[in-house]
């Protein structure tokens, strides 16, 4: 067992750490995060419920879902979801699902894994080909080399 340092006098010991919105436990667990943005995201469901009964068509209702829940979902998911176990995984998916069989998010449009793994993706390119990015000097070297084992995205160094 890790025995933690002695508390210092006039400083509180925090079990929950708030950084631009996202929740982190001192055990790096996400699921009290995970579970105020599904409760947030339930909350706008039943809004966007609310516009259906007023009439609004299914169209619109999956842009606003789009735009409203599924942009809170992702949010800042590069720094989170990588915490996450099974059970936070299938909350989220499961709510996901909840979206599809109410017609709020097609079943054609990209799973969870597929957008987290493109905004990823896109945080990785604009970090590699913006020089002015505020991490681009965190990047490692670049290497030249003429043989080429396993095909990768990048040719930086691994360390």
């Amino acid at each position: 067992m890790f025995n933690r340092p002695p508390c210092l006098p006039d400083i509180e010991r925090k079990v929950l750490l708030t950084i631009l919105g996202v929740t982190i436990t001192n055990k790096l667990s996400v699921s009290e995060h995970v579970c105020a943005v599904i409760s947030s995201c339930a909350q706008t469901v039943h809004a966007i419920r609310i516009l259906r009964s007023h009439g609004m068509d299914d169209a619109q209702l999956q842009l606003v879902y789009r735009a409203v829940v599924i942009a809170k979902i992702t949010y800042a998911s590069s720094s989170w979801w990588g915490f996450t176990n099974a059970a936070d995984r299938q909350c989220v998916e499961g709510f996901l699902r909840h979206g599809q069989r109410q017609n709020l998010y097609p079943a054609g449009n990209p799973s969870l894994a597929q957008l987290l793994e493109e905004a990823d993706e896109n945080l990785f390119n604009n970090i590699r080909y913006n020089p002015n990015h505020s991490l681009h000097y965190l990047l490692p070297k670049q290497t030249e080399r003429s043989y080429s084992l396993r095909s990768r995205s990048h040719n930086f160094e691994l360390s």
